[in-house]
């Protein structure tokens, strides 16, 4: 079944302009149902994980409130038919080029009436150096996104005239990193589930606490245009394995031949 999206002109002009551009109801049915499936069994094994370390916060998890769960189709790999998709393949191309890694994935969920704000950031402020190429995140909505129940902002690069990595501080109590300070509040991704926002790994974005009865969930998917190395280019930093290489399918192509920290 084809997935494939055309990508107009104008969210391609948007993205170089402005960082980010969105797309509703982009992720078929199927596929969407297969994120949804899937999502309960990860919020599950993070809280099994804090079980086992008698704690109800573990890095940026906070039990109930809010939830990473990572790396997920390494455990699941019928997620792979989500991650190597023509959908995906197209939005890469359209944004990064002929050429695309998977980088990273997780499972981004607020809680039930008490899910946890998450900051202003930079994806790339996950990074620990500043000189790597930005990388393309990809948050899909996996339920009817609003301002109430903890949707993303984005910041268009007008707003505050940012395009570069800016170093992040560590804030306690959420463990968030928190790279803006300032009172604009960016673009509010109000759109249905399987929708996808779009936005470079340097546009700060944030999302607002969920005052409703139901979780809300998102599923993040990060490609880069080349494999993203630690700073002293010894170790992939997240993943690379390739969706596409010089514009074609590169999908059951192994990944470089560099320890990945994904292993540590």
């Amino acid at each position: 079944m084809s997935t494939a999206i055309d990508i107009g002109e104008e969210y391609k002009q948007q993205y170089i302009d402005e960082g980010y551009f969105i797309l509703e109801n982009a992720i078929p049915e199927y596929l969407l149902h297969l994120l949804k499936g899937e999502c309960q069994h990860f919020i599950d094994l993070v809280d099994a994980r804090m079980d086992e370390n008698d704690t109800d916060v573990m890095g940026l998890n906070h039990r109930n409130k809010r939830y990473f769960a990572s790396n997920c189709y390494l455990e699941q790999p019928k997620l792979r038919d989500f991650l190597f998709s023509e959908l995906m393949a197209d939005i890469c191309r359209a944004t990064l080029g002929d050429n695309a890694y998977l980088f990273w994935e997780q499972y981004v969920v607020k809680g039930a009436s008490e899910g946890m704000k998450f900051s202003w950031h930079q994806d790339s402020g996950y990074v620990a150096y500043p000189d790597h190429k930005p990388y393309l995140t990809c948050w899909c909505a996996l339920d009817d996104m609003s301002e109430e129940n903890g949707t993303v902002y984005v910041m268009p690069y007008s707003h505050i005239g940012i395009r570069s990595w800016v170093k992040h501080i560590r804030e306690e109590g959420s463990n968030d990193l928190v790279g803006y300070f300032g009172e604009k509040k960016g673009v509010a991704v109000v759109a249905p589930a399987g929708s996808i926002a779009v936005f470079t790994s340097v546009n700060f974005h944030s999302s607002s606490a969920n005052r409703t009865p139901h979780l809300r969930r998102a599923y993040i998917a990060q490609y880069s245009s080349e494999p993203l190395l630690s700073e002293d280019g010894t170790k992939l930093w997240g993943g690379a394995e390739p969706l596409l290489i010089d514009g074609k399918s590169a999908v059951g192509m192994p990944p470089p031949d560099i320890p990945s920290r994904l292993g540590e």
